[in-house]
């Protein structure tokens, strides 16, 4: 038995929620993927998982050992990292966890380019949404949060992006643009559903200082959870949103999107890129890293220079 395999089968499994799952996810066969847990489980004398005909959970046995098997893993990628690191061409798996928002809007738009730097890079990129996403199980987890965010995490801010109105060319055109907030209660207005936040005020400020701002009441003529929909539906001219600029900056700076109401914002957020360990970050992280801020920076400089301020 390949016991390494062995591990990296099992924790495969245990991220995935089955052996079908991790098969798919590792590229084998689900016999192999069965095999190689039974035999780790034989090697150990005890179970690792129960195994029912609708789902495949962790032992207590298997619960315990999964955290261990994780830092060795660790350990394992980044002394092979250490190794690589004295190459000249950068090789590896590069694992990143992120919001489905900012894969779609943000990363995917640089992996092109981050390719033609490091072709020897493999991307492999987990898009899901979850309150608490698994750091410690990815080399970088690219987060969108508020500028108050504090989560004792290892982390290092990508960048700082208002949240601004926009909309389409042709609505502008057919509409007008609102010359102050309380002209948009007469516009069309698309609004992201949020727990913390009223469906009919957008609450709004002028520059960095948010103690001066104000509620101003709109009538939403679309509701959605999804910042995918809220922008396609602004793109096709269906009325104003409210989005956070690193998403919207390609847009405004090709022109199929124009800032309306500028300085005017509804927020503030940062995005960040966390990483599992302190100790070591290889280094195919971080040229990822410096890669996305400097490119994500340079987009909303670039989409701010489009929409100077009123």
């Amino acid at each position: 038995m390949d016991r390494l395999l062995a591990m990296r089968v099992f924790e495969r499994v245990a991220s995935e929620g089955g052996f079908s799952a991790a098969a798919r996810a590792l590229d084998m066969s689900p016999p192999v993927v069965t095999r190689l847990v039974a035999e780790l489980e034989a090697y150990l004398g005890t179970r690792l998982f129960q195994r029912t005909t609708r789902r495949v959970s962790l032992t207590e046995a298997g619960d315990a050992y999964l955290a261990h098997v994780r830092r060795i893993l660790q350990d394992v990628d980044e002394a092979d990292a250490i190794a690589s690191a004295h190459t000249s061409e950068l090789v590896g798996r590069l694992r990143i966890h992120t919001q489905p928002v900012l894969a779609s809007y943000v990363i995917a738009p640089l992996l092109s380019g981050f390719r033609r730097l490091h072709a020897g890079i493999v991307i492999d990129i987990d898009v899901e949404t979850r309150g608490s996403p698994p750091i410690e199980d990815y080399d970088i987890t690219v987060l969108g949060v508020d500028i108050g965010f504090d989560a004792g995490i290892v982390a290092r801010k990508v960048v700082e992006s208002e949240v601004v109105l926009v909309a389409s060319p042709a609505y502008v055109a057919r509409m007008g643009a609102p010359k102050a907030p309380g002209d948009l209660s007469r516009h069309a207005c698309l609004r992201l559903r949020r727990p913390d936040a009223p469906l009919r005020a957008w609450r709004m400020w002028r520059g960095a200082d948010a103690s001066g701002a104000v509620e101003v009441s709109v009538d939403p003529v679309l509701v959605a959870n999804h910042t995918d929909t809220l922008l396609r539906a602004a793109l096709d001219g269906v009325g104003i949103t409210s989005i956070s600029l690193d998403i919207v900056a390609p847009y405004l700076a090709c022109g199929e999107m124009v800032r309306v109401l500028s300085p005017w914002m509804t927020g503030r957020l940062a995005m960040y890129a966390a990483l599992p360990s302190r100790k070591f970050v290889p280094r195919r992280s971080r040229v990822f890293l410096d890669y996305l801020v400097e490119q994500t920076r340079a987009q909303n400089h670039k989409a701010l220079s489009a929409c100077p301020p009123d």
